[in-house]
Order: C-alpha cells, then structure tokens, then sequence
C-alpha cells in the first residue's frame, strides 16, 4: 500500500484533511513541527507520527523514508515547500500542497525538468486554491482557444482560517502581481478594480496577487491573466488612500504585532460555515473580438480545499501522478472540480 504523509496535519485545513484521510480508510502518517499537537492529533486519530521542521532538505527527505505522496498543508508555504519539493526530488516522493501564494507556484515551477527527470509530479494548490479557478481557466480556454486574456474573480467566500490570515500579513506590504504578455508584472495594491456579474447580482472586485497568475498561464498559454477578489468599494478607495503606508506592515515590528493578533483571534469556519458556506468563481477569456463567460458555485472553500485534497491525493497514491511541474488542470483535466458534490458550472455563450 502506498504511503502519504500529512504535513501540518494540526492546523486547521490540515485536520479537515487528516480526518477525511481517516475516514477514507487511508492510515496517513501525521507530521508537523509541534510534537505535542502531533502527539495529541495522532492518538486521537489512531494514526502513526513523525515530528520534524521543514527547514534543511536533507532532513526532510530523512523523514519522507517509505513516503510514496506527500500532502503539505503547513502554510505560508513559502516557508515550508521548497525544503520539500527538494526532499522529494531526492526521495522520489510525489509533492502535493495547498497553497495560494504565486511565489510558491513559479518557484515550483522552475523545478519542472529536475521533477520530470526524477519521475516525480509537483503538484502544489490542490485546494481552493486553485483547483476551481484553474479547472475554470482551462475550461474557458477550451471554449475560445483564441483567447489572450483571461480575467478570473472570486465571490462570495466565508471566514479564514489562521494559516490564510498568517499569509496575508506576510504578503501585506508586498503589492499586487498580474501576468502581461507572458510575463509576471508587479503592480499596487489595488491598482485596478471591475464590476462583475456574481450570480447574486453585480459586485465590485479588486485586483489581486492569486495563484492562477502563473498556475493558468501554464494550464492554457493565456499571456495575459487578472484575478480579481470581490471587495466593498469603500475598501478599495482606502487602500489606494493609504498604499504608501502598506510596506510599513511588512517591518518586524508590525508583522510580530499582526500575527500576535491572528493567532488570537482567527480560528476559521466553524461546522456550520464549512456545511452551509459556498464559494463562487467568475471566469472570463476574451481574444480581441470574442468573448466567453462561464462561472462555478462550490461549497465552502475549506470544505472543498478538504475534498478536493483527498480526491487529488488518492489518485497520486494510486499511481497517477504525471511527471513533472503540474496544476490541477494539465494532471486531471478542466472537469476535476465537477467530481466533488455541490460544485456546478454555468457557461454563457459567446459574446
């Protein structure tokens, strides 16, 4: 039987996703740097552990021995993936994460030909981020193959979980990013917004720095790629007002302070929110002339982050995980999201 290794297994995603592991009958070993948390979550659990900090890759890949898929659900990632993707280049373990930094996904990237050589599948994002929203890109592109551009908005999400929140304080200072003619372009906070036509009526979205600017350039080719978050147009006026002041949230002191106060006050969805919460991405692809819309509704974006988790892992553990640097889309094709209960897809036709 293959092995998987839950990395992070203790926060709040990486429960959602141990449990269901559990329950799916897959005996994951359960990791993290906390001994006692692991100790704690793997009694409970009934399930085997492994303590250990993903810092020095020689480390990591020491306690990857007999590990056949690795899930990392310890975020920022930007801490934690690269000393695993290393590990499991030397190992020849599968990597799978779910983050939604655009840093972690292009840095990964590059790691594309060493992966294929060593006959590994490089996965990361196989949550919310971004399975809907790259299943949605290479929908899309398929439906206007011409297309050069490629806007993509996210709608009506619910709380935040604490690792999400620890990323945001990180990424504060840092500004925006779109990709331009095949190119990563760094931009302001907030530099563009749009109306976008939600199911539930027209929201203003702002730009920001999501995943899909490099993971749906590689899915589809598209050179031209904006994600857009829907956000209160009062908020949008003051983070223009205050931009200037953005990088100051990004010193020691501030980030320390910010932190102190995520780890206190955010926990997450609770049982309800992650039953009765829903999701919605809008999707647009334009080449000049014509222009096509489709949108998905899904389940809570944990709840879903939990299900499409486990779906991408069991099919690593089975012996389909295509070499190299992947998305969602170019491993499993555009109808992946549509495997999990409560997501649907709405085109329109061309315009």
């Amino acid at each position: 039987m293959s092995e998987l290794l839950v990395y992070g297994s203790y926060g709040y995603t990486g429960a959602l996703v141990a449990e269901k592991a559990v329950a799916a009958g897959l005996d994951p070993i359960l990791a993290g740097r906390s001994r006692e948390k692991v100790r704690r979550q793997a009694r409970d659990l009934d399930c085997r552990k492994r303590v250990f900090e993903a810092r020095n890759p020689g480390t990591v890949a020491d306690y990857l021995e007999g590990v056949d898929v690795v899930c990392n659900c310890a975020g920022p990632f930007v801490h934690t993936a690269e000393a695993f993707v290393k590990a499991c280049l030397r190992t020849g373990a599968h990597y799978l994460d779910i983050t939604g930094e655009w840093q972690v996904f292009r840095d990964i990237a590059e790691r594309d030909d060493r992966a294929t050589e060593a006959g590994v599948m490089l996965l990361p994002g196989v949550g919310f981020d971004v399975v809907p929203s790259d299943c949605l890109a290479a929908h899309l592109h398929d439906r206007l193959p011409s297309g050069t551009e490629l806007s993509l908005a996210l709608g009506g999400l619910g709380g935040t979980s604490r690792g999400t929140a620890m990323t945001m304080v990180e990424n504060i200072g840092e500004g925006g990013v779109v990709r331009r003619d095949g190119d990563l372009v760094r931009v302001p906070t907030a530099h563009e917004d749009r109306t976008i036509q939600f199911s539930y009526g027209e929201r203003t979205a702002m730009a920001i720095p999501w995943g899909d600017v490099v993971t749906a350039y590689h899915s589809t080719g598209i050179p031209n790629v904006t994600v857009y978050s829907e956000t209160h147009p009062k908020t949008v006026a003051r983070l223009r007002r205050f931009r200037r002041l953005l990088p100051l949230l990004g010193t020691a002191p501030a980030q320390k302070l910010l932190k102190w106060l995520v780890d206190r006050r955010v926990d997450g969805p609770d049982e309800r929110a992650l039953d009765e919460g829903s999701g919605e991405i809008w999707g647009e692809v334009t080449d000049g002339e014509r222009r096509v819309v489709s949108r998905l509704r899904t389940p809570n974006p944990y709840a879903l982050t939990r299900d499409t988790t486990l779906l991408t892992v069991k099919r690593a553990l089975d012996g389909d995980a295509p070499h190299g640097f992947q998305t969602p889309s170019t491993a499993y094709g555009e109808d992946l999201v549509l495997e999990i209960d409560g997501v649907e897809r709405t085109d329109y036709g061309g315009f």
